[in-house]
């Protein structure tokens, strides 16, 4: 396979506008002495899970995308976003779901803990269509 077919494949596709395509943005508050834990999560706990799962919970993950804190927000929160571009319908984005078809409940429980104690409030979720630009 040549390196441009190769990079094409890698590529996954993004939300078009003719089709009606939904975003989601979600964008999570993370608490400034809980950003390693929270980094830590998922970079090391729920984002390497995905090589566990189906056909399917893989494509979640690669039309995904992980946006990283750059400075903290006036209330010292650093906002972490989660992109889902498009949405996979049919697909459950739930946390603590995806966990538990890897682990069993008690160390699902555990690691969900782990990102929900590093929020400082609930998650804002925003759906957006594609635009055509």
């Amino acid at each position: 396979m040549s390196p441009q077919a190769a990079a094409q494949k890698a590529t996954p596709a993004r939300a078009l506008a003719v089709g009606g395509d939904t975003v989601w943005v979600i964008v999570n508050s993370v608490k400034p002495d809980k950003r390693t834990q929270y980094e830590r999560f998922v970079n090391e706990i729920f984002w390497p899970l995905s090589s566990k799962l189906g056909a399917a919970d893989q494509r979640t993950f690669r039309q995904t995308r992980v946006l990283n804190a750059y400075r903290p927000d006036a209330d010292g929160t650093y906002p972490y976003l989660f992109i889902m571009d498009p949405v996979q319908r049919g697909q459950s984005y739930d946390m603590l779901a995806i966990l538990g078809k890897v682990y069993d409940k008690a160390k699902a429980a555990e690691y969900y803990k782990l990102f929900t104690e590093s929020l400082a409030r609930p998650q804002k979720q925003y759906t957006v269509v594609q635009s055509r630009f």
